[in-house]
């Protein structure tokens, strides 16, 4: 056996364990997330609070667009285009920072603030911990960024920047569904 295929096996079989690790944080996090999404439908039942559907839509689709743009940097990676990956992250980071201004700088600015009961409780513990794992995906592509402008990944080695496409994505995906929970589902309650 050559030192290029074990260093070539050794890899691979690294890459299945970090995938294996990644998904098994992803299952605990969905019971974070599904506790929430009870929490929500437990205390508020079939109402909700007057929020900003405008800042809720906004939002919501800024997130989305940016998951295409880290899709595009994975995509970039995989076939070596640096630049577009290097771009492409860095459109992700900015549009990750226009949707915390969104959720922390507008919506908890609103009328309704933690203290506010069950309305309070539920919308600040749902858009605080989702803002803490997009402020976390916003460091995470700035290190990838960071490695990828020193030439650390390839069409061959990216699990960094795979780990962190999926991340992001997973993230993106945990506001699809807390979206309609807090703006859409319900009666508004005045």
């Amino acid at each position: 056996m050559s030192a290029i295929t074990s260093t070539l096996e050794a890899y691979q079989q690294q890459l299945r364990s970090n995938r294996l690790g990644l998904w098994l944080f992803f299952i605990s996090e969905a019971f974070l997330f599904g506790g929430l999404l009870a929490a929500r439908f437990y205390l508020w039942g079939n109402s909700r609070p007057d929020l900003d559907q405008a800042l809720g839509l906004t939002i919501t689709a800024v997130l989305l667009i940016s998951s295409f743009f880290m899709n595009r940097a994975e995509t970039a990676i995989a076939h070596d285009d640096r630049k577009t990956f290097l771009e492409s992250l860095l459109v992700t980071a900015i549009l990750g920072v226009i949707f915390l201004i969104g959720v922390v700088g507008f919506e908890w600015s609103g009328h309704i603030k933690p203290w506010h009961g069950a309305y309070g409780a539920v919308l600040y513990g749902m858009t605080g911990m989702h803002a803490l794992h997009v402020l976390s995906g916003i460091i995470f592509i700035l290190i990838v960024w960071n490695n990828g402008r020193k030439g650390h990944y390839s069409g061959e080695r990216h699990w960094g920047v795979e780990a962190c496409a999926i991340y992001w994505h997973y993230v993106d995906l945990v506001w699809v569904f807390f979206y309609p929970a807090l703006y859409l589902i319900g009666t508004v309650v005045h």
